[in-house]
């Protein structure tokens, strides 16, 4: 066991004996909201087909598709009566006697709860702009970039690309010489998500019978998916519908297996549904706080923890890029670029998705804004709107999400010189319930 675990169950211990302090009738009351609020997202769940991601908590729980559960009218009155009323009872809820974790999970409730508000309003035809949305569904607002940020990255990138001329041709160009072929896609995958696996392993001790399946499809809107089953198990799915380059294994790896969405679910499902009995997390509303929490925890996995820099250009140039059939010798040039495509990635879809919702631009402009911005074919630009139309203000949680995760273990002291407090706090994020707006406070 390493020196982190030792500390962490140490930290766990100090946060179960502090909620033994609560009483019987605390218990119970925030189990009687909890159970409410699973019971209420799945009746929510059937008037959108994507707002339960997951859901592995009590069968009889879930309501049938019949003419009994499901109204042709959206019943706005009654869901909303019901969520009104289930965050008066929570606000009635005694929270002097609360230990360190009860109190995290009664503002998670407080946060979900809010969201599901949100939601109901949403599927009832309110209107919000992209920032008042994001802020009722996840808790957060992005940033706003301006022109002149994704120049300023264009400009390092520009110099990093080999050759002259045209920087939206020459990065398509070179990036060309990376596609891994499809009949070599698994096994690079693989390679790389033992890889993530066993470097997880090394600072986080996961349920015994945790396990995952990769299955590639095509005709998503995405390019990767987590469908958490419970039972710790994931069925990963990849998009094979646009051209996947060999930067992209670490991080679908790394983002939906380890340390990034399978371990995070798997061990929120282990210590505070299975463990505790806290049924809220045996369901996972894609539409809520939870959501950004979960992407900035996997997108902080996949760029700041799994692999520091150096460790990953080396791992990628004696093995994946070998097993690709690539030139081991180009490994740390395409490195660095993709490393400024990430860059204009992380926030310029939100940027496209503000102005294009807020309707201030049209989507043929979106999708232009995302090629002269984001260096993205018109595929992959007509494949971000495809995604944005169907999530909407969702773009936020992978960007924003990231900063704010970052932010919190940065200023508790997980930095570069420090990784072993890094996958410290890390773990405690992983396992314990959070809000991204007290995530942000705690940052300050």
């Amino acid at each position: 066991m390493s020196k982190f675990l030792s500390r962490s169950l140490i930290i766990i211990l100090i946060f179960s004996s502090s909620c033994f302090a609560s009483t019987n009738t605390h218990q119970i009351d925030m189990n009687n909201v909890a159970e409410s609020y699973v019971r209420l997202v799945l009746e929510v769940g059937l008037y959108d087909p994507d707002y339960v991601d997951a859901y592995y908590g009590p069968a009889g729980w879930k309501p049938s598709e019949d003419e009994n559960s499901k109204q042709e009218k959206f019943p706005y009155d009654k869901l909303s009566s019901r969520v009104n009323e289930l965050i008066t009872e929570l606000e009635k809820v005694n929270q002097n006697e609360f230990g360190s974790l009860e109190q995290l999970r009664y503002a998670f409730l407080e946060k979900q709860l809010l969201s599901v508000k949100a939601k109901i309003d949403l599927l009832n035809g309110k209107k919000m702009s992209f920032d008042d949305e994001s802020k009722a569904l996840f808790d957060a607002v992005a940033p706003v970039h301006d022109e002149e940020y994704f120049n300023n990255i264009l400009t390092k990138l520009d110099k990093a690309l080999p050759g002259e001329g045209d920087i939206y041709k020459r990065f398509n160009n070179y990036r060309k010489e990376f596609i891994v072929p499809k009949d070599k896609f698994d096994v690079v995958f693989k390679a790389a998500m033992a890889e993530c696996r066993r470097r997880t392993l090394e600072h986080i001790e996961l349920p015994e019978n945790e396990n995952f399946k990769v299955e590639y499809v095509t005709d998503k809107p995405w390019v990767a998916y987590n469908g958490y089953k419970g039972s710790y198990f994931s069925l990963i799915q990849i998009n094979t519908d646009l051209p996947l380059d060999i930067g992209v294994v670490i991080v679908l790896a790394s983002h939906e297996g380890y340390p990034g969405h399978h371990v995070n679910l798997a061990l929120m499902e282990k210590h505070l549904f299975r463990d505790r009995n806290w049924v809220e997390y045996s369901i996972i509303p894609l539409f809520s706080p939870q959501s950004l929490i979960a992407e900035g925890i996997a997108e902080y996995a996949r760029i700041d923890l799994v692999f520091p820099e150096n460790e990953r250009i080396e791992f990628e140039r004696t093995v994946l890029f070998p097993m690709a059939g690539f030139d081991p010798s180009k490994a740390e040039q395409y490195f660095n670029i993709m490393r400024l495509k990430d860059e204009l990635d992380c926030y310029g879809v939100n940027e496209s998705a503000r102005c294009y919702l807020d309707g201030k631009i049209s989507k043929d402009e979106a999708i232009a804004w995302l090629s002269k911005y984001c260096l993205q074919i018109p595929e992959e630009a007509k494949h971000n709107i495809s995604f944005i139309e169907n999530y909407r203000s969702y773009t936020i949680n992978y960007g924003l999400g990231r900063d704010i995760v970052k932010n919190y273990i940065e200023t508790h002291g997980g930095t570069d010189e420090n990784p072993e407090k890094r996958w410290e706090l890390f773990y405690t994020l992983l396992s314990t319930p959070q809000t991204p707006s007290g995530l942000v406070q705690k940052s300050r």
